[in-house]
Order: C-alpha cells, then structure tokens, then sequence
C-alpha cells in the first residue's frame, strides 16, 4: 500500500496538541506541556510533524541550546507512531530538521540516544553521519516508558555537524582493518554476551585501525527475555564507552551484521576526522 508522507513545521496550539496525544501513543507516559513546546517553537526552537493524509504520524521537537559560548540546536525527541514505524519516517524528519535548521543559522545540532538501540545508531551514525565523543550515565534517571523502564538510562550524545565536509563524505569504515578486540559468546536462547573485558581494554594499542564494538541486535528482546544479561551488556559497554573516549577516539557508524545477534561499533581516532570537521 503505497502513502505519502509530507512534513512541515508545528507552531499553533492546535498542531502542538497533536503532537501530546502522539507522545501519548508512543511512550506511554505525560506529555511536554503546551507552554514549554509553543515557547520553544516561538525562540529559536523547531517542531516538525510527519503526516499522512491530515494524521499526524511523526514529530521531532527540538530547542535552542548555547554552550562555551556557541549555539546549536538541541534535538531533543523524535517519535514516531508504533502503526507507522520502521518507514523511514523518522529519516525524513532528520532531513527536514537539517534543511531548516541550515536556515535558521545553525552549524550544529545534538541529541542523545541509548548506545544499545542499534535501530537509532544505525539512522544516527550510518546515515546521517553524526558522531559522538560523549557518554553520560544514567543520563535521565529512572525512567518508565516501556522502552527504558528497568534500566540505567545511559546516552550517547550525539553531534551532527549538518554544513561539514563529513555529512556527504563520511569517514570510511573498512572493516577488514578493524580491530574486533571484545570478544562476545552466544549463551542459553541465543543471546549474545559479552565476554570479561578487562583483558581486552589493556589490550588496545595506539593503533589508527578502527575497533569495533559488539552490541546486541535486539537490545529490547534481550532486556525482555534475561534482565540481568541486560544489566551486563549496559555496564559493560558502558565502561569501554568510556575508555575509549578518553582514548581520544570517536564513534562514527554502526555496521550491521545480517542473521547475527550482534551488530558492531565502529571507532576511530578523533583526530582523524579534523578535516571533516568543525
């Protein structure tokens, strides 16, 4: 069944209570307030929607953020209804977030997503060429939607130069030259697990190769199925995230791996994307 998906920009009451009863349907919990969205939109915020026919299927809300004296946009939901997802509707909204931010003024747009949702790394890093050099912990405390509820809400921050060099000659990620240095085994119901990664974090050299990360392809079918597996799989990458950070390196794709439990992080030093960036 063919459709057509048409965006524009959400300023008036009438679209922003549109956009409460769609975080309704898809996180199960209270909505943004009217007067935080409605003053967001009128001070250098962007709401977009996603509609199909006059149903309003998608949204994006972000705000203006100032930091060590630069602005940017800080995007900071995308959601999209459950009937309509995996449509690549939150791909276009991106792409119109980006055209108009271009417009607005701004070089700069960040947001944060779980590092073990490989769906939204895989549109974050492999498609829209963001980055992010940043991990936060338990960035949201703790949360009750059914996607979070029951786990550290650990984020990556992501970084999405949109008038860089990077977002149309992204770095190139050759696989056969990447380190895979944390080993992972497949337990009880086919799940995948990380290994004792002590060893392998003293074990990374100064290397300019790539290192690859495994992370689970299913991250909710794992945290369904065995939540202290979960637990193991958040503390552990949650660790090596940090360590490779301070390492100096950047992550800037995810490679999937077809008919696999685990999908794959790539790093890369930061330094070597210096000219492509900011």
């Amino acid at each position: 069944m063919s459709f057509e998906i048409k965006t524009r920009m959400l300023n008036t009451i009438h679209d922003l209570t549109l956009v409460q009863k769609l975080e309704e349907e898809v996180w199960k919990m209270q909505p943004l307030p009217l007067h935080q969205t409605i003053t967001a939109s009128q001070n250098g915020g962007l709401l977009l929607g996603a509609f199909i026919n006059e149903d309003l299927v998608g949204f994006s809300y972000s705000f203006a953020g100032f930091n060590n004296g630069k602005s940017y946009l800080c995007s900071h939901m995308l959601g999209i209804h459950p009937s309509h997802q995996m449509k690549g509707i939150g791909a276009i909204l991106k792409e119109k977030q980006k055209e108009i931010a271009r417009e607005m003024g701004y070089e700069l747009i960040m947001w944060t997503y779980d590092p073990l949702e490989t769906r939204n790394a895989y549109l974050n890093l492999s498609k829209l060429h963001a980055i992010s050099s940043t991990y936060i912990d338990n960035c949201y405390g703790n949360m009750e939607d059914n996607l979070n509820k029951g786990i550290p809400s650990d984020r990556l921050k992501v970084e999405w130069w949109i008038n860089s060099p990077y977002i149309s000659k992204p770095y190139p990620a050759y696989q056969e030259q990447a380190e895979l240095i944390f080993k992972w085994e497949t337990i009880e119901g086919k799940l995948p697990k990380l290994k004792n990664i002590e060893e392998d974090l003293q074990s990374i050299s100064s290397s300019d190769n790539p290192i690859l990360l495994p992370v689970p392809a299913n991250f909710q079918y794992v945290k369904n199925t065995n939540k202290e597996l979960a637990m193991d799989w958040r503390f552990k990458t949650r660790k090596i995230f940090h360590t490779l950070f301070y390492m100096g390196y950047a992550v800037v794709s995810l490679i999937k791996n077809n008919n696999q439990s685990v999908h794959l992080y790539v790093f890369v030093p930061k330094r070597s994307l210096q000219n492509l960036l900011p």
